[in-house]
């Protein structure tokens, strides 16, 4: 195979898998993934690409994918790359170069780019010294036998041409300054596409591929469609794609670039910054071409930070790949000095979700953080106040740069990159030197104090500028239900800026994971009254999936849930213990489930004791006929734009029923009733279990309410019936149910109840679904009503929290993807079906 290359692609290349190194067959084409330079011009790695197709007489075959399995993966980063890749899909067919799309998702999770890997005589790909990729590559050299070429897209000066890495700005300036000289002075000079090209019947047949267009593609079905994190909305300021990168660029030299060294810590200057990172990132413009323009217009201060600080930081990562996610990665006297002051008093210790929704104690912070989620975006000045104050609220240095990394990540369009990782690190030490004297938790690492910054910056014109509308156009929206999902729904839309309402017909909050709360008189003669608590709806819940478990974790951080490790058992329905279940982790609501609710809803508008009757049309709007829980009085609400319903089956068809073509599918939905039993009995205090699966007779299951965790240890017991129990009882008497239920509730335990102070029945006629539907949510946007609950797709609390965040990812996508952006002023409201 002839691998000779123009010396210009030769010095990027590095073969990560040699061709000498391989023993495979002589392949059928030259295949070049593209995941990191999405553009078809003034690319190395497609050159190259090129260049061994021409050279070995084989057809070339580009192919880019976009899998679910980055980290971070959510609807901001899938639009922003599915914006790209369908920009590059046109730019590479107006050059003839057939290329083959893949988006990973439901029905489409194959092994595409491991099976082409194999037939191919070579594997071209870009250079990101970053993880997935650098995993990927890793799984693809074991287990393929096909050459693999990695090409550096990304810097004027390229990783592979140097043996180590630099940690000071002026050693690496000086290092890289004629290399850089000579590139900013040549124009880059594309590969003539002269080769032939795979046919994609071929790659259907061969490889079951079915390459998807983009160009009149739904993106916002598609991505929900994909399993990734739907709570981190799109960006409707910051489009994907080369044609919105470069016009954001041209803007820029227009009326920014001049004056850019005066401007750029300013944050309130709307020309002050490029705000060509996140185009950079995933190489949707060309680094030689800003570079090569930046030389042009003079702008040295530009420069540096582009060729600099940029490519300071890839050459790092290209050295350390196994370090940058670790304090690892920073100095040994950085990392000496922050353990030394690791024990040093903190302000706060904060959560991730505390500081993830921007609720941390200081408002200039707090307005970085809502900039990264409104918008995907921070100014690098802000930027490097934010990042350090991470070591003052979290309990240790590495804890702190695990969530700076976090939240960079997820939220920033440029996260996830070389240049990303170099400037939190700098805020922990690298790339810098030490200062003395030593400060308290910093020790010899450099402070920027928030209350300095705030000093020197507008911070309420800053607030104002971050809290700006997501999208030109914004719905005003209703929720119905303030159980987990309507919750979910209604806070990830109001921390996007949208306004939100939840209407509530009981007086609290929660659903089915309400808590009961009772009095009873205990002496008739003085009038005295004990008070009782019951979980009588869940009783715990398991955690999963990667959004969940991380906000379960930040919940245990703040100590609104904890794991309850109680001894659970299986009983026979004459009370004989058959086995233990310690099968998986469960977690309570601290100190009553309704502890996860009441902590959902705190921020939000929630109009408790209001039951929706009926949704009534006006004008391409809806309000909502409530009343007070009484029927004593109806009133219709002000209108809202979208009205979403979080209520089982049968109370969600008679609000939807006539109105969407949602109500068929509402109706497949079946759920089963559950009575619940509660008993207070002192008597009960010394169980040789907490709780019991119950095989056999009413009962189905029982636990001691007392048992769980920051609960006061009492003979509190709960009982459900079995569902066919219940569903044949749903209309017998509630002191008959008792009766029954108490009878057998004593004979499952295997213990009379001696000392009942309390006991009362509920019955839940919607507790759980028997046939979920097959999708996480149900959103009509030609009329503004969805549909949320954990019976969407599954039966418990996790999918209740899974199916708001779902169908608030619906609602976000259709509003930023391809929409305009929010100019000067609020948003309108109209309705966006118009």
């Amino acid at each position: 195979m002839d691998i000779s290359l123009p010396e210009n692609l030769q010095q990027r290349l590095r073969w990560v898998q040699a061709p000498s190194d391989c023993c495979g067959g002589p392949g059928q084409f030259v295949l070049y993934w593209m995941h990191n330079a999405l553009r078809a011009h003034e690319n190395p790695a497609l050159d190259t690409a090129i260049c061994f197709a021409r050279q070995n007489g084989l057809p070339l075959l580009v192919y880019h994918g976009l899998s679910e399995q980055y980290p971070y993966a959510s609807d901001r980063h899938h639009a922003f790359m599915l914006q790209g890749h369908r920009d590059v899909q046109r730019e590479l067919d107006d050059r003839g170069i057939v290329a083959a799309f893949h988006l990973q998702r439901h029905g489409q999770r194959g092994p595409y780019l491991r099976n082409l890997a194999r037939s191919a005589a070579v594997l071209v790909t870009e250079e990101m010294p970053v993880q997935p990729i650098l995993g990927w590559m890793e799984r693809l050299s074991a287990t393929c036998k096909t050459p693999i070429a990695s090409v550096d897209c990304s810097c004027l000066a390229p990783v592979p041409q140097f043996d180590h890495a630099w940690t000071r700005a002026f050693e690496f300036r000086d290092a890289v300054k004629s290399v850089h000289d000579q590139a900013l002075q040549q124009p880059y000079v594309e590969q003539p596409v002269d080769v032939a090209m795979c046919d994609l019947e071929f790659l259907q047949q061969e490889f079951q591929l079915h390459p998807l267009s983009l160009q009149d593609a739904d993106l916002a079905s598609l991505i929900g469609q994909c399993r990734i994190d739907h709570s981190v909305a799109p960006v409707a300021d910051t489009p994907g794609g080369s044609k919105a990168g470069y016009a954001r660029w041209e803007a820029f030299k227009a009326s920014g670039l001049a004056d850019y060294e005066l401007t750029r810590n300013d944050p309130l200057n709307p020309s002050g910054s490029s705000r060509m990172s996140a185009y950079l990132h995933y190489g949707m413009v060309s680094p030689f071409r800003i570079a090569r323009e930046a030389a042009e217009f003079g702008a040295t201060k530009y420069l540096d930070e582009l060729l600099t600080w940029r490519e300071l930081a890839f050459h790092f990562c290209f050295h350390h790949t196994d370090l940058i996610d670790s304090l690892d990665a920073v100095p040994d006297w950085a990392c000496k000095t922050l353990y030394e002051h690791e024990s040093d008093k903190r302000s706060s210790d904060c959560s991730w979700e505390t500081l993830a929704r921007a609720k941390a104690d200081h408002p200039l912070w707090n307005a970085a953080q809502r900039s990264l989620i409104k918008h995907g975006e921070l100014h690098n000045n802000i930027r490097m106040t934010w990042g350090k104050a991470f070591l003052s609220w979290t309990g240790s240095p590495d804890r702190a740069l695990q969530l700076t990394l976090d939240l960079n990540h997820r939220y920033a369009l440029d996260g996830r990159n070389p240049s990303s990782y170099g400037g939190v690190l700098w805020c922990f030490g690298q790339f810098d030197r030490p200062f003395k004297p030593e400060q308290p938790i910093y020790g010899t690492v450099r402070t920027r104090e928030l209350s300095t910054h705030a000093e020197r910056l507008d911070v309420k014109h800053f607030g104002a500028k971050v809290d700006r509308p997501i999208a030109a156009t914004l719905p005003k929206v209703a929720v119905v239900g303030a159980g987990m999902a309507g919750l979910s729904v209604a806070r990830v839309l109001q921390d996007h800026g949208i306004d939100v309402t939840v209407f509530e017909q009981a007086e609290q909050v929660g659903g089915r994971i309400a808590t009961y709360h009772a009095m009873s008189v205990t002496d008739s003669n003085n009038g005295s009254h004990a008070s009782y608590q019951f979980d009588h709806g869940a009783q715990y819940f398991t955690a999963c999936g990667p959004t969940f478990c991380r906000h379960v974790n930040s919940w245990i951080h703040d100590g609104i849930v904890q794991p309850w490790l109680g001894k659970v058992v299986s009983l026979c329905g004459q009370g004989t213990v058959l086995d233990r279940h310690c099968d998986k982790p469960r977690y309570v609501g601290v100190p009553s489930m309704d502890a996860i609710t009441e902590h959902l809803a705190a921020d939000l508008d929630v109009r408790l004791g209001h039951r929706v009757e009926q949704l009534v049309s006006d004008a391409e709007r809806w309000r909502l006929s409530v009343s007070d829980g009484t029927h004593a009085a109806t009133f219709e609400s002000e209108p809202f734009d979208l009205v979403l319903c979080n209520c089982p089956p049968r109370a969600a068809m008679k609000l939807v029923d006539g109105l969407t073509s949602l109500a068929e599918k509402v109706r497949k939905a079946v759920m089963r009733p559950c009575w619940a039993l509660m008993v207070a009995d002192s008597t009960l205090r010394d169980m040789v279990y907490d709780a019991a699966f119950v095989k056999g007779g009413p009962i189905a299951w029982v636990a001691s309410d007392g048992a769980k965790p920051g609960r006061p240890h009492s003979g509190r017991w709960i009982a459900h019936a079995s569902a066919d129990w219940s569903l044949r009882h749903s209309h017998t008497p509630k002191d008959e149910v008792m009766k029954t239920l108490l009878d057998a509730f004593a004979s499952v335990i295997d213990r009379p109840l001696k000392d009942v102070e309390f006991a009362d029945a509920v019955y839940w006629s919607d507790s759980e679904a028997i046939e979920p539907l097959d999708v996480d949510s149900l959103f009509d946007f030609t009329t503004g009503i969805g549909v949320c609950g954990d019976w969407c797709s599954g039966r418990r609390l996790e999918s209740a929290f899974t199916s708001g965040v779902a169908l608030a990812g619906s609602i976000l996508r259709r509003y930023t993807i391809d929409r305009p952006a929010a100019r000067a002023g609020r948003a309108s409201q109209p309705r966006l079906f118009v």
